[in-house]
């Protein structure tokens, strides 16, 4: 699926290839020109790769009890520091 002249072999060639069809996995009727591809698949798979590892990261904040998660009326959850962590955190 990939031509080593074109970094198809360097992992992120890789990762373009399996972005694409994890893309069309999920979307078989699919079908694009590749400013299509680059300008909607490729940041749509990207940011629910992201979305997840940084709802994972949240969940893991709020089990350590830095960040607070409540929810919104709408269902979606909030998050913010936890008082007490305010001056413990790095960076702060």
């Amino acid at each position: 699926m990939s031509d080593r002249s074109e970094g198809g072999s360097d992992g992120t060639g890789q990762e373009i290839e399996m972005t694409v069809v994890s893309y069309l996995r999920s979307h078989p009727e699919a079908a694009d020109t590749l400013e299509g591809i680059v300008s909607w698949w490729l940041p749509l798979q990207r940011y629910a790769l992201e979305k997840a590892r940084i709802e994972a990261a949240l969940t893991r904040l709020v089990d350590a009890g830095v960040l607070r998660r409540d929810p919104l009326p709408d269902g979606e959850k909030l998050y913010s520091l936890v008082t007490d962590a305010r001056h413990t955190t790095r960076g702060q």
